[in-house]
């Protein structure tokens, strides 16, 4: 039973990208691990984009 979790920042991201993001994620387990559809997990988490950081450094980008 695969799980797949995946964190983006918070920035808008809308229904419909969320969908495919889960379909697609589904597909690539499916075609490439021969994984269950059924069994497969997908979460999207959405970090506060003041949660986020790289390179040492709190991300300064901007909410749409």
């Amino acid at each position: 039973m695969p799980y797949v979790n995946i964190k983006i920042t918070d920035e808008q991201v809308t229904k419909e990208q969320k969908r495919l993001l889960i379909e697609g994620t589904t597909k690539v387990l499916v075609d490439v691990l021969q994984k269950n559809p059924k069994t497969t997990h997908i979460v999207i988490d959405e970090v506060p984009i003041d949660n986020w950081g790289y390179d040492g450094r709190q991300y300064e980008g901007t909410k749409k």
